[in-house]
């Protein structure tokens, strides 16, 4: 573990939301907490090094757990660390099945998506590789219940949850996603489309984190695109 990793997790430790990254990681180990059971199945969508996975593994013990992420050195490192914890998949998801060139920024991984988006970063180093792209409808089984999705794709998170439709509307988890101005408008999405998808074909809710912990209403149609419009929040729950 690097020492920025080991101040992020003290500041999360102790509530002290110096950045607005900072406090997402803290609601979303709350939101965790709240909503997985012991036997939930869960999906985890842009893995990464596996901090959410492990949240996953924690709280649903006996649960199924699924893992996407399509760079070959972190999924190479996800199969090692969680062989017969977890199923691990070295695809991207979307909504069609094929293949597709992806921007790795090998200076900040976490970054990394099918297309070039706006980095909060300088001088992004990127490689242009080839990923295999499946939607999650084709990988997991119908019979499969699933409980529990987090998606964060950089951008891509409406194409996964048209990939996932008829997961969505048999099971209606809870989603974690990331979406909002600076990433997602990169792959055309419409923030009203996005909110009609969850509200009209899933039917489900779209709250933002703190306002799900604290069960307030879920967001309206306008609220959720001024969100979107803004940045002021770009982390939200369906449920």
């Amino acid at each position: 573990m690097t020492v920025k990793d080991m101040l992020r997790k003290l500041l999360i430790y102790f509530h002290l939301d110096v950045t607005k990254n900072i406090q997402y990681d803290r609601l979303t180990k709350a939101i965790i907490k709240k909503s997985i059971q012991k036997n939930y199945n869960c999906i985890d969508i842009g893995c990464h090094k596996g901090e959410i996975l492990d949240l996953l593994l924690q709280y649903s013990p006996q649960g199924k757990h699924y893992a996407f992420e399509p760079i070959p050195y972190l999924f190479e490192e996800l199969e090692k660390k969680y062989k017969n914890k977890a199923q691990i998949f070295q695809y991207a998801l979307s909504d069609k099945a094929g293949h597709s060139t992806f921007q790795l920024v090998k200076n900040a991984p976490a970054y990394s998506g099918i297309k070039r988006r706006h980095y909060d970063i300088s001088n992004p180093e990127i490689e242009e590789i080839e990923v295999e792209i499946k939607t999650l409808d084709e990988i997991i089984s119908p019979d499969e219940k699933i409980d529990f999705i987090k998606i964060d794709v950089e951008g891509g998170e409406f194409g996964v949850l048209k990939g996932a439709k008829n997961i969505l509307q048999k099971n209606k988890p809870v989603i974690l996603f990331e979406c909002g101005k600076g990433a997602s408008d990169y792959y055309g999405t419409n923030p009203l489309d996005l909110y009609d998808f969850i509200s009209s074909e899933i039917g489900l809710s779209i709250f933002t984190l703190t306002s799900y912990i604290k069960e307030k209403p879920p967001l309206t149609r306008d609220e959720f695109g001024n969100y979107f419009n803004t940045n002021a929040e770009y982390y939200f729950v369906c449920y």
